[in-house]
């Protein structure tokens, strides 16, 4: 038994020894000059800091803000132009008079929402609206009229009927 103590003793020291080795080898490589020169400083690793979120959701956590769930779509006007945003998370605080609309916003004109925009709009758009039929119509003022005149049968070009043109069609 005491030759296995003898043999363990020496396996151990020797991996001892090669780890040793590697240490001094891989501290040897930090140094930036010769023997007793300082070693290199910690590279610093700069991670992509998110602290405008997170102080901004901090501040509304201060303020109370509550979820307003099943919101299903936000418009929010500005001039002729629509700021749409689909399903998104909307928060509110109303001692605080505080709205937070969050998700993905599309802006689009006003011209391609009407459709199915004008039962959300209110009295102070209904201007905007008559503002924007008016821009409409002076942007193409003959396509009014040329559609009313679509409805009226064709007048005949003088000296052709459809007889005339059936009998020189060669047959074939």
């Amino acid at each position: 038994m005491s030759s296995c103590l003898g043999r363990c003793v020496v396996a151990v020291n020797q991996g001892i020894k090669m780890n040793r080795e590697k240490l001094m080898k891989m501290a040897g490589a930090v140094r930036t000059g010769g023997k007793g020169s300082m070693r290199r400083k910690k590279k610093a690793i700069h991670k992509t800091t998110t602290t405008d979120d997170k102080r901004l959701q901090s501040t509304l956590k201060r303020i109370g803000v509550n979820a307003i769930p099943a919101i299903e779509e936000v418009n929010i006007f500005k001039d002729d132009i629509v700021i749409q945003f689909l399903n998104p998370k909307v928060q509110a605080s109303i001692a605080a008079n505080t709205w937070v609309v969050s998700g993905s916003p599309q802006t689009k004109k006003l011209q391609d929402l009407l459709p199915g925009i004008i039962n959300h709009l209110g009295p102070d758009n209904l201007d905007n609206l008559r503002r924007l039929a008016e821009q409409f119509q002076k942007q193409v003022p003959g396509a009014v009229a040329t559609q009313e005149d679509d409805d009226d049968v064709p007048e005949l070009v003088a000296g052709e009927t459809f007889e005339a043109a059936a009998n020189e069609a060669p047959p074939s």
